[in-house]
């Protein structure tokens, strides 16, 4: 009976390495989620429909404002993270695995909306600029630390290739 190959534990600068670069990727795929969901909002709340940015559709609604430029965000950043920053991860239950991203998303939601509706209904400030500080800027940087915690330790949860198999490009996306 022969044994099983067991392959030799990653070394520390491999495991920093893969650190690195899936950090990194989650941030670029989080930055093109910042400017599409900065970007929807502030064309919902503050476009006019013309060349200037004044009142929007929904300049008296931000918070559903903000839940569907965040929505359409997620979606954006799901397939980035997917199949860019947690490619190495392969999943045997997609199901469970979309679940529960929209689950931590929606916990996110509710962190961002909470940075908007303290500066719009405590601090009775409701300038572009107070919205997209609070919003969006202070907002995001709390949900995007949340993620990637939430993402890395219960979403993306499947079977790992080793740094190896990735930097030769033998982890495909799935």
């Amino acid at each position: 009976m022969s044994q099983p190959e067991v392959s030799p534990p990653e070394s520390f600068v491999s495991k920093v390495r893969t650190a690195l670069r899936q950090g990194a990727a989650f941030l670029v795929v989080g930055a093109i989620g910042f400017l599409v969901d900065a970007g929807t909002y502030n064309l919902l709340v503050f476009w006019d429909g013309g060349f200037s940015f004044t009142e929007g559709v929904l300049y008296h609604a931000p918070l559903p404002a903000k839940i569907i430029a965040i929505g359409v965000a997620t979606v954006v950043t799901y397939f980035g993270n997917k199949w860019w920053t947690f490619a190495h991860k392969k999943t045997e239950s997609p199901g469970r695995e979309y679940l529960l991203y929209a689950l931590f998303n929606v916990i996110a939601i509710g962190l961002q909306l909470g940075c908007l509706g303290f500066s719009r209904y405590v601090l009775d400030l409701s300038s572009p600029m107070s919205d997209n500080i609070s919003g969006t800027l202070i907002g995001q940087i709390v949900a995007v630390v949340f993620r990637y915690w939430a993402y890395d330790k219960f979403v993306f949860t499947g079977s790992a290739a080793t740094a190896e198999q990735h930097a030769r490009g033998a982890a495909t996306p799935h």
